[in-house]
């Protein structure tokens, strides 16, 4: 059906899209840091880190999150960067031009941006409805308990999305420099100097509980990062190491496609070996920030009982706090959903561009075209994942021992199944049959200079496979299983 529409719309213009293709790319490094960054800082950092680090422990998952960007991220990131730029193509080319027989391996990691899709522009129309309630006046709306529960649940919340996706599917429209770069040169830095003045306003809170006990933000920041092991076993510390690695595919972008395509973007004379560690060090430095942002405003106002909110601390948790700090807390509160809808935009862009990219190297279509009918595809996708918590609701239990909706389906799939499974035959793709040198080569040029050689090395042939499988195994339900018997 999707091929039929593409081709409609053009005609098969082979030439046309390929001369399009080879026209696409980034200005240059700033351009591509910046663009690549504003993938990884998303809706991952702002509201998936900070409720995972006050349900996992604290620092406890703060040193495992950390331990793997420097292992495990760095070799998943470099992987991805290295074969778009060296093929010069998207997922699915990209693999089988790496090792024939292997488009399969390029067509499951095209799935899950596929899938995320579906969902993301959801995610960040709920955060422009409370941007909008904060930018009216009406945060003290926000702040009651029923308030998410009751806005998502009614089918008006539909449009919120909509317009989001919309947002979205304009600046992909407009290309790479001209829209993706354009969007990221001007959203991270204001993103990034909104995280540092909230992060040290929050630190400066102060309050005095029901309890009579008076609590600050340095509290709170001693809760955030002070490693909590209290009842800690084995089983729970896999679960914990699978919470920080699926933030960190969901984080980095790494495993889905989108960086291989943001990497087919990247000019020859960039220094791969700086970007990634530049990507890396962004994206990070936001994460933890954004934890300072939250969890000590949340613990000065709420206590621990705050810290147990879980995925809704951003949507019911947050808007208390701000609506408790008084008329700041409601400027803070508008300056952080716009923060919020900034790196929600950025991430749903790059999302959306590796299905596009793809998309024209499958169909040979153009780029307007493709984006166009992908828009109203998307357009239709939300529409449905958000009218998910009232026409079509339906709870469908998960391996992983919970239940959800439609959402948390696409959720589960993409990140906690598609992601680990993928990267556990691409490090053997790459470790073990076209071999690690093959990306090095990619790293080092035009310079020479792979500073972490070695260590990629290490992790790409006999760490990663192997803490993969165990990953996989725990985020199936299987490792449970495995370990009763």
């Amino acid at each position: 059906m999707v091929q039929w529409v593409l081709s409609v719309f053009n005609g098969n213009n082979v030439k046309g899209a390929e001369k399009l293709k080879k026209k696409s790319s980034f200005s240059g490094q700033i351009g591509f840091v910046l663009a690549a960054a504003g993938s990884a800082v998303g809706v991952g950092n702002l509201w998936r880190f900070p409720y995972l680090v006050a349900r996992d422990g604290g620092g406890l998952f703060l040193i495992i999150y950390l331990v793997l960007v420097l292992t495990f991220g760095f070799t998943l990131l470099t992987t991805d960067i290295s074969i778009g730029r060296k093929t010069g193509q998207s997922a699915i080319r990209a693999y089988e031009s790496m090792r024939p027989g292997w488009k399969k391996l390029g067509f499951l990691t095209f799935m899950v941006p596929v899938l995320i899709m579906t969902y993301y522009a959801v995610i960040g129309g709920w955060i422009l409805k409370y941007f909008i309630v904060f930018l009216t006046g009406a945060s003290g709306d926000a702040a009651k308990d029923s308030y998410f529960t009751s806005f998502i649940t009614n089918t008006s919340s539909v449009w919120f999305g909509l317009i989001f996706m919309l947002v979205t599917a304009l600046i992909v429209y407009n290309g790479v420099e001209g829209g993706i770069e354009r969007c990221s040169k001007f959203i991270m830095p204001v993103l990034l100097i909104m995280v540092v003045c909230i992060a040290i306003f929050s630190l400066t809170l102060k309050s005095k509980g029901a309890d009579g006990v008076v609590r600050t933000g340095l509290d709170g920041l001693k809760v955030y990062i002070i490693p909590d092991v209290s009842g800690l076993t084995v089983s729970r510390f896999l679960q914990v190491t699978l919470d920080a690695m699926s933030q960190l595919f969901f984080s980095l972008s790494v495993s889905m496609g989108i960086m291989i395509t943001y990497g087919s973007y990247v000019k020859k004379d960039v220094d791969l070996n700086k970007s990634v560690a530049q990507i890396e060090v962004v994206d990070t430095v936001v994460a933890f920030l954004a934890g300072v942002m939250i969890i000590p405003a949340i613990y000065v106002f709420s206590g621990m009982d705050g810290m147990s909110a879980g995925p809704s601390l951003m949507f019911v948790a947050l808007p208390k706090t701000f609506y408790a700090m008084g008329t700041a807390g409601r400027v803070i509160g508008l300056v952080f959903f716009l923060l919020a809808a900034f790196a929600a935009l950025t991430s749903c862009i790059s999302v959306l561009e590796s299905i596009t990219a793809n998309c024209m190297e499958i169909f040979h279509t153009g780029r307007k075209k493709t984006t166009l009918v992908l828009g109203v595809i998307y357009l239709a996708a939300t529409a449905v994942i958000a009218l998910g918590y009232s026409l079509f609701y339906l709870e469908i239990p998960l391996p992983n021992g919970t239940t959800g909706q439609l959402l948390d389906i696409m959720d589960y799939i993409s990140n906690s199944f598609l992601m680990p499974f993928i990267t556990i035959f691409s490090t053997i793709l790459v470790g073990w049959l076209v071999k690690p040198q093959w990306i090095i080569e990619e790293m080092e040029h035009p310079n020479g200079k792979f500073s972490r050689k070695q260590l990629y090395i290490v992790m790409i042939k006999f760490v990663m496979p192997v803490i993969m499988v165990i990953l996989f195994l725990q985020s199936t339900g299987l490792l449970d299983r495995i370990l009763s018997k």
